[in-house]
C-alpha cells in the first residue's frame, strides 16, 4: 500500500514548497510536486546523529544492550532515525563487551554502528573523559575489536599526537572505519598528518581541542580548513556560542558541517545526578558537568532541538536540515541509504511544524 506524506518537502536539491513523498513498504518510491495541497508542515529526512552517548535515562557507555535500545527509542521520538552508539574512554574489557552486545543491534538496524570516543585521547584535553582509562592506540587491541564487531564499529576518535596514532588511523581506514580527530592538543602539523593518514571527521570541533592561535592554528583551524573533513558541532548554545556555530556553518558549508547531540543519559530527564564513564555528573538547568571539576560532560540535547538552535543562530532551514541528515550520513558512509528524501532510500522522515517542533516521525515506512 502506498502512503503519501505532503507538505514543504526538503530534498537534497532544495525545497518543494508544495510536495509529496510517496512510500511503499520501507522505501521511498517517489517525490513529486503536489500543487493542490496546502499543508504548511515541513517534511524532512529522519535525523542522523553520529555522536551520542545516551538519552531518556539510558546510556550506551556501559555496553548494556537493553539500555541501548531504550536510548535509541528516546532519540527516535525526537526524530533521530539513524544513530551511532558512542562509548567513552574505557578499559579494553568494557569496549569488547559493549561491541559484542551492540553488534546484534547494528545487524537489526536499531543502531547504525558503534563509535569509540576514546580511549586514545589527550590527557590535557580529555574533558569529561575518564583520565584513568586514556592510553596510546594499540593496533592489536583495535584489530581484535574490529574483528569482534564484524562491521559494527563505524567510527573511532583519536588524538593524533599520541604514539602510534597515525598507524591506528591507517588501520581504521583500511578496514572501512571512519577515523576522527578529537580530544587533542595536537599542533597544526600533527593534525595535518592525521588528515593525510585518512582522518575525515572532527569530533565536536572546538570542544576538547587546543584553542586556535594565529601563530599556531592547532587542530581547530586545520580541520576546519581541510576540504575532506566533516566538522561536528554540538548545537546546544552551551558548548558553542551561536556566533561560532554560524561561522563554522558558513565557512565549512552544509556539506561539511554536521549537527550532533553528544547527548548523555540525562537528555530528556530532570536535573539531578547521573554517571558517565564511571564519573559522577550533575545536571542543572540543562547543563551536564562532572562533579569532580565542573567540566562539561556531554549534553542533554536532542537533534530536533539542535536544528532549532542552528536556525536560531542564522542557519537557513534547508542548510540546518542538510547538516543534520545527509551530511552526517555521508560522513559515516550511509549517504546512499539514509539522510535524504529520494527514491529508493529508506523511508525515514520527520514532519515539523512552522516552529520546527516535531509532529510525527516515520522510520522505515512505519510511524513511530
Amino acid at each position: 500500500m502506498t502512503v503519501r506524506v505532503s507538505g514543504r518537502v526538503v530534498t537534497p536539491t532544495g525545497v518543494i514548497q508544495q510536495g509529496c513523498v510517496e512510500i511503499n513498504g520501507d522505501r521511498i518510491t517517489a517525490i513529486a510536486e503536489y500543487p493542490s495541497h496546502r499543508d504548511g508542515h515541513w517534511i524532512v529526512p529522519g535525523f542522523v546523529d553520529i555522536h551520542t552517548h545516551g538519552g531518556g535515562g539510558h546510556t550506551f557507555t556501559t555496553g548494556d544492550a537493553e539500555a541501548a535500545r531504550e536510548a535509541a527509542d528516546f532519540h527516535l521520538a525526537h526524530g533521530t532515525t539513524t544513530l551511532l552508539a558512542s562509548l567513552v574512554s574505557s578499559p579494553y574489557e568494557l569496549m569488547r563487551d559493549a561491541t559484542a552486545a551492540f553488534a546484534p543491534l547494528v545487524d537489526k538496524g536499531v543502531l547504525a554502528g558503534v563509535h569509540y570516543e576514546g580511549p586514545y585521547l589527550s590527557a590535557v584535553r580529555c574533558g569529561a573523559q575518564n583520565p584513568d582509562f586514556l592510553r596510546d592506540p594499540s593496533l592489536d587491541e583495535l584489530t581484535e575489536l574490529l574483528d569482534l564487531g564484524n562491521g559494527a564499529v563505524r567510527m573511532v576518535t583519536i588524538a593524533p599526537e599520541r604514539a602510534g596514532a597515525l598507524d591506528a588511523i591507517r588501520l581504521l581506514v583500511s578496514r572501512g572505519v571512519v577515523a576522527a580527530v578529537g580530544h587533542t592538543d595536537a599542533t597544526y602539523d600533527q593534525t595535518r598528518a592525521a588528515i593525510d593518514a585518512g582522518a575525515t571527521v572532527a569530533t565536536h570541533l572546538f570542544n576538547g581541542m587546543r584553542p586556535p592561535h594565529h601563530r599556531e592554528p592547532g587542530p581547530v583551524l586545520t580541520l576546519l580548513g581541510a576540504p575532506g573533513v566533516t566538522c561536528e558541532l554540538i548545537a546546544d548554545g552551551i558548548h558553542l556560542h551561536d556566533g561560532t556555530l554560524a561561522f563554522v556553518a558558513a565557512t565549512a558549508g552544509p556539506d561539511r558541517a554536521v549537527l550532533i547531540t553528544d547527548a548523555m543519559a540525562a537528555a530528556g530527564m530532570p536535573d539531578g545526578e547521573y554517571e558517565l564513564g564511571g564519573q559522577a555528573v550533575v545536571v542543572a538547568d540543562r547543563v551536564a558537568r562532572l562533579a569532580r571539576d565542573g567540566a562539561i560532560a556531554g549534553s542533554t540535547l536532542t537533534m530536533d532541538a539542535a536544528v532549532r538552535q542552528a536556525v536560531g543562530a542564522g542557519v537557513s532551514i534547508p542548510d540546518a536540515i542538510r547538516m543534520s541528515t545527509l551530511t552526517p550520513a555521508r560522513a559515516i558512509g550511509l549517504g546512499d541509504r539514509v539522510g535524504k528524501l529520494a527514491t529508493g532510500c529508506r523511508a525515514d522522515l520527520v514532519v515539523l511544524d512552522d516552529d520546527l517542533n516535531i509532529i510525527r516521525v516515520m522510520r522505515a515506512g512505519a510511524w513511530v
